[in-house]
């Protein structure tokens, strides 16, 4: 099994920023992607970002290119989201994922083995 743990969300202005961390724990894998999704009220789960843990390649939506960025800490085992020029449409529960044995930037839910419990983020006009 692996955990997921989420922190970081909170309420911020239009322009602002927050980042956004992952911490996993439990089994460890050699081949794996960790990624981040949101959950607007009243629609599906949307693909935002993917690292791939070995190679490190990125994948991001285009709603948040330029403006989000992923890292990783490969010594802590914890994967970060950094947003800037927050805007109200950001607005969502966040969680993050791990896909095992894929060493590319899956981007559906379904390809997801394991998943966070969500932070919440609120961005105020």
């Amino acid at each position: 099994q692996v955990q997921l743990v989420e922190s970081g969300g909170g309420l911020v202005q239009a322009g602002g920023s927050l980042r956004l961390s992952c911490a996993t724990s439990g089994r460890t894998f050699s081949c794996y992607a960790m990624g981040w999704f949101r959950q607007a009220p009243g629609k599906e789960r949307e693909f935002v970002v993917v690292i791939s843990w070995v190679g490190g390649n990125t994948y991001y939506a285009d709603s948040v290119k330029g403006r989000f960025t992923i890292y990783r800490d490969g010594a802590k085992n914890t994967v970060y989201l950094q947003m800037n020029r927050l805007k109200p449409d950001d607005t969502a529960v966040y969680y993050c994922a791990v896909s095992i044995g894929i060493d590319g930037t899956p981007r559906f839910p379904g390809e997801y083995n394991y998943w966070g419990q969500g932070t919440q983020v609120t961005v105020s006009s």
